[in-house]
């Protein structure tokens, strides 16, 4: 009965199915868990007390909505250093999640596109139909590049954007300066929305470069959850053309309100904060992962994020991963959840060095497994 006053979008798209994998995780003992897209290290202390400090103060109601004086001024000068525009405003929003949510609410009529690529962040997909758009994907197979020519292939009079993810999750895939200058220039070109979400920027093994260096037109998304251990405090920002971020503020106004006010002045404090030690040891993390798989794997080296996306040796993805939870306790997310293929799964590194040689033992013997049978 209660079916019947649920909107149509509900039913638009399926909940996520790395959820299911969480709960299913609950359930074990001592699991191998490499599905979590989150960094295993706290945040630093500093920070903590930046909160702590902020929470007895009695800063603990709203804030404005463009958010607290003192981090949005540090991050305003920070933007106009790096990019020198003369018209890019930021605010502070509920995570990068949330400064999606509100983009795509403000710029998406029903029927428009967006281009995205394929595999994607989960939220992309359902979030883009959750506000009347149309996904259109771009398969990147099997090396995960960004191909130009196919963007500008699928460009229609009904694109309203370009979503554009480096680094990549669930890939771990950089695009290399010139891809993003081309993507860029592409944008305006053909009058299309450059939306590039950089909430990994920190976790770059490589060069990263911002396709808003070569299009001031592009908005840019962007956060603490990774860089600083702190996905739970939900404090993201958002940074454009100000027409376009005045327009996201009325929305922010409606729904969100404000992003929680003890975690930006956590943000401001993190700022200051070296990383350098953390992000090194991510790059090590990947190493050793991919070490212990490109013999027995097709897998692509990942230039950043802490995920790589190896294609399953046997079967399909559902089944090799079903095979690596039933059999070894082995916590990974199928690849369907992130693409229109079932054939590869996406593993999280983001944990700790035993965790992973635990992994590459139990990936080994599954590789092994299917050629002995």
């Amino acid at each position: 009965m209660t079916k019947q006053w649920l909107a149509q979008r509900a039913f638009s798209f399926d909940a996520s199915g790395i959820r299911k994998v969480f709960d299913l995780g609950a359930k074990l003992k001592n699991p191998i868990n490499l599905s979590i897209g989150q960094p295993d290290f706290d945040i630093p202390d500093a920070a903590k007390d930046a909160a702590c400090k902020a929470i007895r103060e009695g800063k603990n109601g709203y804030s404005p909505t463009q958010g607290i004086a003192p981090l949005l001024t540090r991050l305003q000068n920070d933007v106009d250093q790096q990019y020198g525009h003369e018209d890019r405003k930021i605010f502070i929003t509920s995570g990068t999640s949330g400064a999606l949510a509100l983009l795509l609410l403000a710029i998406l009529d029903h029927g428009d596109e967006v281009i995205m690529f394929d595999p994607y962040f989960v939220m992309y997909e359902a979030l883009t139909k959750m506000c009347g758009g149309t996904p259109v994907l771009i398969d990147t197979y099997p090396n995960f590049e960004f191909d130009v020519q196919k963007i500008a292939d699928a460009v229609t009079p009904k694109t309203k954007a370009i979503l554009f993810n480096s680094p990549a999750n669930p890939t771990g895939a950089v695009a290399a300066a010139k891809v993003a200058e081309d993507v860029a220039k592409l944008a305006a070109e053909k009058n299309v929305l450059l939306v590039s979400d950089e909430i990994y920027d920190m976790f770059c093994y490589e060069t990263f470069t911002s396709p808003a260096q070569f299009n001031p037109q592009t908005v840019v998304m962007g956060g603490f959850s990774k860089s600083y251990g702190m996905p739970g405090w939900r404090v993201g920002f958002i940074h454009g053309p100000s027409e376009i971020i005045e327009q996201l503020l009325k929305f922010q106004q409606y729904t969100f309100v404000c992003a929680p006010q003890p975690g930006q002045w956590a943000s401001l404090t993190a700022l200051d904060c070296d990383m350098s030690k953390e992000i090194a040891h991510y790059k090590r993390k990947s190493e050793m992962l991919y070490d212990g798989l490109k013999d027995l794997y097709e897998v692509t080296k990942p230039g950043g994020a802490f995920y790589m996306f190896p294609k399953a040796p046997w079967g399909t993805a559902s089944e090799f991963v079903h095979s690596a939870i039933t059999d070894y306790s082995m916590l990974i997310i199928p690849g369907n959840v992130f693409s229109k293929r079932d054939t590869h799964f996406r593993i999280s590194y983001a944990a700790s060095d035993e965790t992973i040689e635990r992994g590459v033992e139990a990936f080994r013997k599954l590789a092994k497994k299917q050629v002995k049978n």
